[in-house]
């Protein structure tokens, strides 16, 4: 029988899985969306979803609960802000699975996990933009010495 086995172990110590869960839900609320194996996927999704339900209510309790779940203020602050605001008509499935083939070097079912509505700027939080000032005098340089 199967009583009292909650989640999955995902072949990890107690203390592995609970830190890789949290790394990836501070991911995904940093990235809004991310690419990983298909069991981590469904591992994740449930507890995502309660992390939003948590951050729409307004009290010092959640936030306090928020805090200590995913050990980032930056990652509590925009779920209380951005997230909770952008689902607050939505009672549910904030998060999506989408099936991404398999991983070439050992054949594992890749997924993307994502919020649903997401913003598309999200994923491009640590890129860098292209200094146009920086490039001219390069770009010049490389003009005269051809000619």
């Amino acid at each position: 029988m199967r009583h009292g086995m909650a989640n999955k172990k995902l072949n990890r110590t107690s203390e592995h899985r609970k830190a890789l869960l949290k790394n990836m839900l501070n991911s995904l609320i940093k990235y809004e969306q991310i690419k990983t194996t298909l069991p981590k996927a469904k591992f994740l999704k449930p507890q995502a979803d309660k992390i939003i339900t948590l951050g729409k209510k307004e009290t010092l309790q959640t936030t306090k609960m928020l805090v200590s779940k995913l050990q980032d203020i930056k990652s509590a602050n925009k779920v209380k802000k951005t997230l909770s605001k952008r689902y607050e008509k939505r009672n549910g499935g904030y998060t999506r699975i989408i099936k991404a083939g398999f991983r070439y070097g050992d054949n594992a079912p890749m997924a993307i996990i994502e919020f649903v509505d997401r913003d598309l700027e999200a994923k491009r939080v640590d890129k860098k933009k292209k200094d146009s000032s920086k490039e001219t005098p390069k770009a010049e340089e490389k003009k005269t010495t051809t000619a």
